[in-house]
């Protein structure tokens, strides 16, 4: 598999890379949002399973893709990682604070950002799409280091690890678009409409893939940075959101193995690969 996916890779520039990885993470977000063409409901337990093994796979990322590479990158010097992390969770913030969005079982009136007159479903939409600009700049960034490898060795192995992050995304893409597109369908919406606003929310990903790559092609020297508020802006997201909407319904024991699953297999996809 290793070499297949070298292969495939090798043959494009780390842009193109990042863009057809953030392709594949986009596409595993309409698949999650798909099953709402057959059913109008999805089983409260697994949907917050699922959920919590998202913020298990984001959480594995955030350190085995992106923050020890940081370290690594900097000769074990931790600063640009702390200030990079840091730096993107303050960029998620301030983004969380002006950007209209609405959480899953949450009224209209206890929406966040700045207040407009916007419908409850484009609200819920961008609430995902929030979770998706951290993932999409991550894959980008993570393909963006290839063209800094010293050399070939060092080169595949950047591929690899930008792939296994891609496909960790990709996995916790999957409940992402059914919990936009199912409560949607409950709540009047025909199953194709529910179904397009589901999987609009990953279109900000190849286009955040794309950003992150060009800019660490550009700046070098940012490239421990990047990774590292990559991995900020993910850690802040699942802080802020995915595990409390885990934890919302009462399966929260469910939520948590989900969420220790998802660890595991974001570690396993990560050594395995990268």
């Amino acid at each position: 598999m290793k070499t297949h996916l070298l292969e495939f890779f090798q043959q494009f520039h780390p842009v193109t890379m990042a863009l057809i990885a953030t392709l594949f993470t986009w596409f595993v977000t309409a698949a999650g949002s798909a099953p709402v063409l057959f059913a109008r409901n999805v089983n409260k337990r697994m949907m917050d399973g699922m959920l919590g093994l998202a913020a298990g796979v984001m959480i594995a990322a955030s350190f085995w893709s992106l923050l020890a590479p940081a370290i690594e990158m900097s000769d074990g010097d931790w600063k640009p990682a702390a200030i990079g992390f840091m730096a993107g969770g303050l960029f998620l913030y301030l983004v969380d604070k002006i950007l209209p969005h609405l959480h899953l079982g949450l009224e209209v009136s206890e929406a966040e950002g700045i207040k407009t007159p916007w419908q409850r479903s484009v609200l819920l939409v961008l609430a995902v799409t929030l979770h998706n600009i951290p993932e999409g700049l991550a894959v980008g960034v993570a393909f963006g280091a290839v063209a800094h490898a010293a050399d070939a060795a060092e080169a595949r192995h950047a591929i690899l690890a930008g792939t296994a992050l891609a496909i960790g995304i990709g996995l916790q893409n999957f409940p992402e678009g059914m919990a936009v597109a199912m409560p949607l369908r409950r709540e009047g919406l025909g199953r194709f409409k529910a179904f397009l606003l589901g999987q609009a929310s990953g279109v900000v990903e190849p286009m955040a893939g794309v950003v992150g790559a060009w800019a660490v092609l550009s700046m070098s020297a940012m490239l421990p940075y990047g990774l590292a508020f990559a991995a900020g802006a993910m850690i802040f997201v699942v802080v802020e959101e995915l595990i409390p909407e885990s934890q919302r319904d009462g399966f929260s024991d469910f939520a948590t193995f989900g969420a220790l699953i998802g660890f595991t297999i974001m570690m396993m996809l990560d050594v395995g690969l990268g």
